[in-house]
């Protein structure tokens, strides 16, 4: 396909819009101002108008909404029910717009009315239920379901507030709730006649049936009420559309009328409050006691009213539940939704008379577990002594549960203690703990990790033993993203480039992008792509000043680490070496430096106190480096507050150079690297996660990977944590961690970062300065690739061109064909992705 002269802005010829689409979108808007909000459209705010319009679109979903539901029951169809504790699925009106093919009508509609669609688009709040990764993989997922046709739940917690608002002040991290409902949610529909009651504590009776079978009974001491919301998840061209019903809290009587009239106003209510303090918050603190208990509640809660919710579908469709595991498949997605095990075992047995066999035959047959994580910390566990108090039963059933497979264990490598309480449900090492990875991995036919790496690991680290006892379970599904959301939505500017290039086809079929390569080299095709690239940047840079008054040059190199705090996705490491950098450019400031702007985001857990004082020390930096005259515009840095999916997709679009430097062996697989990649930038990472899987596809030569691969990290390890030596050959690193210590940062608090400086020199477990060397010189290396112009591009342009593989609809295909055995559309089968040239 030709392409455009390099002085024309790109743009694709829009075909002429329907009119009477155009003026029936336009009536059905004012009328649900006027009928639905109760306003004139003269006296109509923003607000307002978003609303009307999310209504008018909405009306239309739901009528696919009820085609697929009647579409996949009639044809009684397998369905998919997909648990987790997030969902980040941030801003829904453009996303469905888009997937409904609306976009440009609505656009048209909304102008004609005197309000602009971007201005509404910001009206709508993100629903931020989610951390990071997790929550928005399983929002892409959902996506990609209702896009391959998959009749499937999402189930979740519909949390009053969301992951906290951050705000930094003085540098510091400060969290604020997030009032994602303070103004109504037009998407979701309340059922308030679907209710479950869920039970907590109280006492368990064993007796005798007639048929002398040992049942078991259990006289809970408190029931809390779970309310269903559902959203409606739209497919890509709108063919189908999927639910993610969410779950409300609710105590069974909302005021005790009786201490109500004692006086006791507080006490009449005190138990609404403790129930509703399950989808108070998402994450709450669990260093404390109740924080705990809170999590735990809000975990089985979501369970107990889904496996319900589900059965009671099944049964109705059914009559029996026999053939549970042929009519529907449930996936864990980490382990906060292990006690599904214990809880479809509760129902089988204690509900349904099942004989334990035949019940467990059933559970595993019916779930399956997703591993996102190779920290044992982040593999939950629970003290027996809080089952004992909360969930009496299940923790019967986890005994019982035990008991069966240690006797395998034995079986199979018969009087070895060690394997026996390596592979047990209660870890007798830490306080007597029941441990959730364990449990999940038990009670699940299909176990898998998410990048081939990550899966390789857990068969050598965290599930070793658990392989061993039940080989061929572990399988990998490497994760993936929705392109909808993060190229044509993010990125309009560059689809409309790939629809030129590609054709439209791309839209549908996104391995169509590998006829990009054939441009790669093409010097009028890479002015188009650095054009596109350059809009996003401005977009960003303006941004970046509205928000923290720091004036950005958009032709810098834009160098960016967006995602959680953590030290082992080594901020830190990023922070050391542009203090290096820093000197570097003061000590020869005659120099051609690449100019560079360093961008952060990210939020830091409440509690976790060592990656919020990384936040400071970020924020300190950042203070010196863009104050300092010497430097002027050759390096800034910028920490972005409250990051979240509608600020993702303004900064990813825009950047040059993708951050993915987690220690080796410690990221399960990641999807911001994708996301970037895909928007044509350079990764800069280590062998971890998917980071070997996009190496493979994109080519080593369009990557820059550095540092220690996963068994060097661990063989470090073993000789200790002490990096004196690595600092001693570093002048860089030395010089770095000298200014962190002295508070050349922190005038006002010398000993600030003091505790830093002190885990760099002996306690480094993350690998920052046994990596640091490694990572300087890599930076350096693409500073040089920068500097080459033409060669960057080319990089760029290849790394788009062979991304397509890393699509959500090729990772769920997957799952529906190895996992789920759910069969997906045929329209929706990709061509084969070519091979990356080397």
């Amino acid at each position: 396909m030709p392409i455009q002269s390099t002085t024309d802005d790109f743009r694709l010829a829009k075909p002429p819009l329907d009119e009477l689409a155009l003026a029936e979108i336009k009536t059905a808007i004012v009328a649900k101002l006027t009928l639905a909000i109760g306003k004139e459209a003269a006296l109509a705010t923003k607000h307002d108008w978003y609303k009307a319009a999310a209504l008018a679109l909405r009306d239309r979903i739901v009528h696919r909404w009820l085609m697929s539901e009647k579409d996949s029951y009639d044809a009684g169809r397998k369905r998919v029910y997909y648990l987790s504790l997030e969902f980040l699925i941030g801003r829904l009106f453009t996303d469905a717009l888009n997937n409904m093919g609306l976009l440009p009508l609505f656009d048209a509609a909304l102008g004609d009315l005197g309000v602009g669609l971007s201005e509404l688009r910001k009206c709508e709040p993100d629903a931020a239920l989610g951390n990071g990764g997790l929550g928005r993989l399983a929002a892409c997922f959902m996506e990609s379901m209702a896009t391959l046709e998959i009749p499937a739940f999402g189930y979740g917690i519909r949390y009053d507030f969301g992951l906290f608002r951050q705000i930094i002040t003085q540098g510091w991290q400060q969290e604020y709730p997030d009032e994602w409902l303070g103004f109504g949610n037009p998407w979701e529909l309340q059922r308030p006649e679907v209710v479950y009651q869920v039970h907590f504590g109280g006492s368990v009776e064993h007796s005798v049936d007639s048929r002398g079978q040992e049942r078991a009974i259990w006289y809970p001491g408190e029931t809390v009420q779970a309310v269903a919301y559902d959203t409606p998840i739209v497919g890509w061209r709108g063919k189908h559309v999927n639910a993610l019903r969410l779950w409300s809290a609710r105590a069974p009587d909302p005021l005790r009328i009786d201490v109500f009239n004692t006086g006791d106003y507080l006490g009449a209510t005190a138990h609404e409050a403790r129930a509703e303090a399950i989808c108070k918050f998402l994450y709450p603190n669990d260093e404390s006691a109740a924080g705990r208990e809170l999590r735990l509640r809000q975990e089985y809660f979501f369970v107990s009213a889904s496996l319900q919710d589900l059965i009671k579908r099944h049964l109705h469709a059914e009559g029996q539940l026999r053939s549970l595991a042929k009519k529907a498949a449930v996936q864990l997605n980490d382990t906060h939704p292990s006690l599904a095990v214990t809880e479809l075992m509760r129902i089988l047995i204690d509900h349904h008379g099942m004989q334990w066999d035949d019940a467990w035959e059933i559970t595993r047959a019916t779930l399956s577990y997703t591993n996102h994580t190779l920290l044992p910390e982040a593999l939950e566990t629970w003290p027996v002594e809080l089952f004992e108090r909360c969930l009496p039963r299940h923790l019967e059933i986890i005994y019982r549960i035990n008991e069966l497979h240690l006797g395998l264990a034995n079986a199979c490598c018969p009087g070895d203690v060690d394997f026996r309480a390596s592979v047990s449900l209660i870890d007798e090492k830490a306080g007597r703990r029941v441990r959730m990875g364990h449990l999940a991995f038990i009670g699940s036919h299909r176990i898998n990790g998410v990048s081939a790496m990550h899966s390789d690991l857990m068969k050598e680290t965290v599930f070793h033993d658990l392989h061993h006892l039940y080989p061929g379970r572990i399988t990998n599904k490497t994760n993936g993203i929705t392109f909808r959301r993060w190229l044509m939505l993010a990125n309009p500017g560059l689809t409309e480039l790939a629809r030129a290039t590609c054709g439209d086809e791309v839209l549908d079929d996104p391995s169509r992008l590998d006829r990009m390569e054939d441009y790669a080299g093409d010097s009028a095709f890479q002015q188009q792509f650095r054009n596109v690239k350059h809009r996003n940047k401005v977009a960003l840079s303006r941004l970046i000043g509205e928000r923290l008054g720091i004036k950005i040059d958009a032709s810098a190199l834009f160098d960016v680490q967006i995602k959680r705090i953590h030290e082992y996705k080594r901020q830190l490491l990023n922070v050391l070496e542009t203090i290096a950098l820093y000197y570097a450019i003061k000590d020869e400031p005659q120099r051609d430096w690449v100019p560079r702007v360093k961008i952060f985001s990210g939020k830091a857990a409440a509690s976790y106190r060592y990656a919020k004082l990384i936040i400071k020390l970020i924020n300190d930096v950042a203070e010196t480096i863009n104050n300092d005259p010497d430097i002027a515009d050759r390096l800034k840095v910028v920490f972005l507050a409250d990051y979240n999916v509608s600020l993702a997709e303004v900064i990813i679009p825009a950047a040059d150079l993708s951050e993915q430097i987690s220690t080796a062996g410690m990221e399960a697989s990641g999807t911001g690297n994708m996301k970037l990649g895909l928007n044509g930038a350079l990764t800069i990472g280590t062998l971890d996660g998917a980071n070997i899987e996009m190496r493979d596809h994109v080519g080593a030569e369009n990557i820059a990977i550095f540092g220690m691969e996963a068994l060097e990290v661990v063989a470090r390890r073993a000789q200790g944590l002490d990096a004196t030596d690595v600092i001693g050959r570093s002048p860089h690193l030395a010089r770095a961690i000298r200014a962190v210590d002295s508070g050349v940062f922190s005038p006002d608090d010398v000993g600030r970062f003091a505790s830093i400086a002190h885990a760099l020199r002996h306690l480094d477990h993350y690998m920052v300065s046994a990596d640091f060397d490694s990572y300087y010189e890599a930076q350096r290396g693409i500073d040089a690739r920068w500097s080459a112009g033409p060669a960057w591009t080319r990089a760029a342009i290849l790394n788009v061109s062979r991304m397509a593989w890393f699509s959500s609809d090729r990772t769920i295909r997957e799952y529906a064909e190895d996992i789920w055995d759910v069969p997906t559309t045929p329209a929706a089968q990709p061509a084969p992705v070519r091979q990356a040239k080397r």
